[in-house]
């Protein structure tokens, strides 16, 4: 194995930013991924239906109850959950080795079970940041606005979203987004933050 000091290799670490529906954590992950080149997006497995503009292997990979029951017994993933009746979610163990092997950070965009999941499994090797909205009316408008769903599923989403608001205190960071540009930028410098202690105190 090459010992060449001027090689930084980063530590093998995962970044997962979790948040309710409507709290914008999408947006801040999308823009993420363009302004560090050091993160690569984490694809998860799912059961749910494809959304109009969403492509398999770039957005989910999308398949179907069956194929996912069978990743599960195969071990193949690292956590897994039904986040919705009959919508199943699941990480690929395979995915993050594949990040982890072109020297980068698995960055996730996730719900809060999942994050938790993440979290269990890889401990401090991985920082979960909490989007909060600045208060549950912003995040009922927000889900509202997108105008995606019918008004019984929207109810059902705006419930989960209000329930979901308890785990900020489980987050190892919490950033409010009611300007999204401060936002933005208060989870950069978490993330940078934590990546330098990575470097500073790299496992053995």
């Amino acid at each position: 194995m090459s010992h060449d000091f001027h090689v930084v290799v980063p530590p093998k670490k995962i970044i997962v930013i979790t948040a309710p529906s409507g709290a914008g954590k999408s947006t801040i992950v999308r823009k993420l991924i363009k302004q560090r080149i050091d993160l690569a997006f984490s694809i998860s497995l799912t059961t749910r239906e494809r959304r109009e503009g969403e492509m398999d292997g770039k957005d989910y990979y999308f398949v179907t109850h069956n194929e996912f029951q069978q990743r599960v017994q195969r071990g193949d993933l690292v956590e897994h959950e039904e986040v919705y009746p009959g919508q199943h979610y699941g990480t690929l163990r395979s995915e993050i080795e594949r990040i982890w092997s072109q020297r980068k950070i698995a960055l996730f965009d996730m719900d809060v079970k999942g994050a938790e999941n993440i979290k269990k499994a890889y401990g401090n090797d991985a920082l979960v940041i909490f989007i909060a909205p600045p208060d549950k009316e912003t995040l009922a408008r927000r889900l509202e606005n997108r105008n995606t769903e019918s008004k019984d599923s929207l109810k059902k989403r705006i419930k989960k979203a209000e329930q979901e608001l308890s785990y900020r205190d489980k987050a190892d960071k919490v950033v409010v987004n009611d300007d999204f540009d401060i936002a933005f930028m208060n989870v950069k410098n978490v993330i940078t933050n934590f990546l330098k202690k990575a470097e500073a105190h790299p496992a053995h």
